[in-house]
């Protein structure tokens, strides 16, 4: 029977690279990416079974790149793997559609666990959080939570990029647009936030799960 194809996610190399020698014992690592947006080409490339990611990654978090993966006809599971401890977060993955939240500090055996669940079409949440997730849940019932309703996906991606402190050409070399295209999305951020400045956008981005704080 074929092991179960799982790609990395992580711009941290010494964790990817510990995370992968556990998790080859099991299943077949196709591969590891060091950012988001490497992350989505490499998933619809390799077409793993199951993608392990982080949430805080350069260009692309891990909730981004999680919407764009589901949206493939052959999307895997997603299991994040992430330093959050926080329900908001946890919230948030899901509704990008994830399978499972497992924090760094749990056991290594966790994330066999989450895998497996993940496969088996259930939901995983690390036992740290999965009280507070629950309340957090409950509390949001009939008010479904989104990272930010108010932007689009290209204007969640400029955000991010903003706030990794990218210069607006520099912005429009990754994505491949015109530098009016960056400032014209960065004006209708501004105005959607209400942010003034570049440091008050950074605020926001990372008060959001954009980024986080260095």
């Amino acid at each position: 029977m074929p092991r179960t194809r799982v790609l990395l996610a992580d711009d941290h190399r010494i964790f990817s690279e510990g995370l992968q020698r556990i998790l080859e014992s099991q299943y077949e690592v196709v591969g590891v990416s060091q950012n988001g947006r490497d992350l989505v080409a490499d998933a619809q490339r390799l077409r793993p079974d199951v993608v392990v990611l982080d949430i805080s990654m350069p260009f692309l978090n891990g909730i981004e790149a999680t919407r764009r993966i589901q949206k493939s006809p052959h999307a895997p599971k997603i299991v994040v793997l992430t330093m959050h401890e926080d329900s908001t977060y946890a919230t948030a993955a899901f509704q990008a559609g994830a399978s499972g939240y497992v924090v760094k500090r749990s056991a290594a055996k966790e994330i066999f666990t989450a895998i497996e669940e993940a496969i088996q079409e259930h939901i995983y949440v690390s036992p740290l959080l999965a009280s507070e997730f629950l309340d957090t849940v409950m509390e949001k019932r009939e008010h479904r939570e989104k990272m930010n309703p108010e932007l689009s996906a290209r204007q969640r991606e400029i955000l991010q990029l903003l706030a990794e402190g990218k210069s607006p050409k520099e912005i429009a070399a990754v994505l491949n647009i015109s530098v009016r295209t960056v400032e014209f999305h960065k004006y209708r951020i501004m105005e959607a936030t209400g942010a003034k400045t570049i440091a008050a956008l950074t605020r926001y981005a990372i008060a959001h799960g954009f980024v986080h704080a260095a």
